[in-house]
């Protein structure tokens, strides 16, 4: 089977080829024959009902600092030309990639989108995770500053962070006797007008944040990511350390709970967040750590993604 494979995603050029997981999706992509096209979110647009991209061809290899080839940008018609579109911008998950998901839905049912642009839409990835009783630890979701001060009041100890963050971004500890609170949520209601998350603060991070990934629903390993000294985010890219990790009893009933309801909506490629025994985000719009999971445990997971996907055609 050779397929013609539209990636939308940022700039390629400035990826690290050793974390990147959109660009193992590439290169397992182009091992198999298929076609590869690239274009910027900026790039896509929809006339008189057609849906289309200003794409290059790309051609991907493990080279540092040579890893990408681009061809020639020319107009595509992403239903007629296209078999699958690979929607793998980063966050934030703003009205601009809302408007993205409305788009690309109108591509069914000939051209398939992973993840499912609907399901990604109806699936913010720390409102998700509210649908699926006894995973997450105490949780809030307000703009009521009354209401964040009560739940400290509760909990002593809280993490604040945006709705629809990112990376790691805006997240605060903010415990018992910090004073900052009041300024922090004036901050937060200056900058928009968007709900903020409140989480009972766990110190299981200490020992790290798992990073579950899940393929069509069935989970296919873990890596654990261990905080920087002096730092509250496990975040790779802010310093996050990856470990191995072997999954537990309690990774597994997690994911036997929310597996089906991903399989369901098509949401083929799935990363989820897991603190101690508490489930805190399900990654769904350009989920990572594919790469370091193959490093430690030699799993293929692009493979099993793509496996995925053909399945499907």
């Amino acid at each position: 089977m050779s397929l013609t494979v539209a990636i939308q995603m940022d700039p390629i050029e400035g990826i690290d080829i050793d974390a990147d997981s959109t660009f193992a999706l590439a290169l397992e992509a182009q091992d198999r024959g298929h076609e590869l096209l690239h274009y910027l979110p900026d790039n896509l647009s929809w006339r008189d009902r057609q849906v289309t991209a200003k794409a290059r061809p790309l051609a991907v290899r493990r080279v540092a600092g040579d890893h990408s080839t681009l061809g020639e940008r020319r107009t595509v018609d992403l239903a007629g030309e296209v078999d699958v579109v690979l929607m793998r911008q980063d966050p934030p998950f703003d009205m601009s990639y809302i408007t993205a998901t409305h788009v690309l839905e109108q591509l069914r049912p000939g051209t398939l989108v992973i993840n499912d642009p609907a399901q990604v839409r109806n699936a913010p990835e720390k409102l998700f995770s509210t649908g699926f009783p006894g995973l997450m630890p105490p949780t809030l979701i307000t703009r009521d500053a009354e209401e964040v001060r009560g739940f400290r009041d509760t909990h002593r100890d809280i993490i604040i962070k945006p709705l629809f963050g990112n990376g790691g971004a805006g997240v605060f500890h903010v415990g018992p006797g910090d004073e900052n609170l009041n300024a922090l949520l004036e901050l937060f209601g200056t900058i928009n007008r968007e709900p903020l998350i409140v989480q009972r603060y766990l110190p299981e991070v200490r020992q790290g944040d798992r990073r579950i990934i899940l393929v069509d629903g069935q989970a296919v390993g873990a890596i654990n990511r261990v905080p920087a000294e002096g730092e509250a985010r496990s975040n790779m890219h802010v310093g996050g350390q990856p470990q191995p990790w072997e999954m537990t009893r309690r990774d597994h009933e997690i994911c036997e709970q929310i597996g089906p309801a991903l399989r369901e909506r098509g949401l083929v490629f799935v990363g989820i967040d897991v603190i101690g025994d508490w489930l805190t985000e399900i990654n769904v719009t350009s989920p990572t750590g594919i790469q370091e999971l193959g490093r430690f445990d030699g799993v293929n997971v692009a493979g099993m993604i793509w496996d995925a996907i053909e399945a499907r055609l």
